[in-house]
């Protein structure tokens, strides 16, 4: 199946995972973690935000292991230190001694995970309807991770994701659906939540006491709506942070980023710029 050639970057070899990455822009460095949604790009998913925050940032999109074009050894361990050691060798491959980044959902979680082991290397964090805790998987997120292809599969999946439902088009529908049937894409997603699938959302998850040690600034944005990371998980981070403030967005869900994209550009541009979060 031809791929979308939107969706591929460039290409690095990090510790053998040949990893498809998008680097766009110049100035202060933007780490962006993707979500783990079937048939997920850094693309797909960053498509609305990476050309207007190269506008002002360098900002760097991977496939995580297991995601998109990259290309990992189909026995790695999907563990959150795996996934690390991925960000710190593209760091250490850019020559990129610190970065802000911008984690959504499972994203989120790398990032907390990034920031607790290697806190020299973020400068602050981002973090859009973020995992990180341990919390009762949703029905929305076990849909997510127990997703089986076919197009009303995928129709239900982005009716979960987003609040606003109308901008669930055919079009798209049938974009994220090949995405997700393209080459083995389903055998890999597949394997990295396997049920019981709570066992997922508790991986990925930090101690109170880990949490507690991350110093950096971090905005936590969260659509109110969002039926895949529970709102609620946002309010305990921003609890369990020292130095957290937390952005409710309205009639949003899971998919801030593109249901309320000018928000969370406002919210994410003076973020960025300051030495903490702001309030907006």
């Amino acid at each position: 199946m031809v791929a979308n050639s939107l969706e591929i970057g460039k290409n690095l070899n990090l510790g053998g995972i040949e990893t498809n990455y998008h680097d766009q822009g110049s100035g202060d460095p933007v780490l962006l973690i993707h979500g783990s949604g079937p048939g997920v790009t850094a693309w797909a998913n960053w498509r609305t935000v990476l050309p207007r925050l190269a506008q002002t940032h360098r900002a760097i999109a991977p496939d995580m292991a297991g995601f998109g074009y990259t290309r990992a050894p189909d026995d790695f361990p999907p563990k959150p230190e795996f996934w690390v050691a991925q960000v710190l060798r593209l760091l250490d491959a850019l020559e990129l001694e610190q970065v802000s980044v911008i984690g959504n959902s499972f994203g989120g979680a790398i990032a907390l995970h990034l920031a607790h082991r290697h806190p020299e290397r973020v400068q602050r964090l981002l973090l859009m309807g973020s995992a990180g805790i341990s919390f009762p998987i949703s029905a929305g997120l076990e849909k997510v991770w127990g997703y089986q292809p076919s197009p009303e599969a995928m129709r239900e999946l982005l009716n979960i994701f987003a609040h606003d439902h109308s901008i669930i088009t055919d079009d798209l529908v049938e974009m994220r659906y090949r995405a997700s049937i393209r080459d083995n894409v389903q055998v890999r997603f597949a394997r990295l939540f396997p049920p019981p699938r709570q066992q997922g959302v508790d991986m990925l998850a930090l101690s109170d006491a880990d949490l507690a040690s991350i110093a950096a600034p971090v905005a936590l944005v969260h659509g109110r709506d969002d039926q895949v990371i529970p709102f609620v998980v946002s309010e305990t981070l921003s609890r369990r942070l020292p130095a957290a403030t937390l952005y409710p967005i309205d009639e949003c869900g899971h998919w801030v980023q593109i249901e309320k994209s000018e928000r969370f550009l406002g919210i994410a541009t003076r973020f960025l710029e300051s030495e903490a979060a702001l309030s907006v």
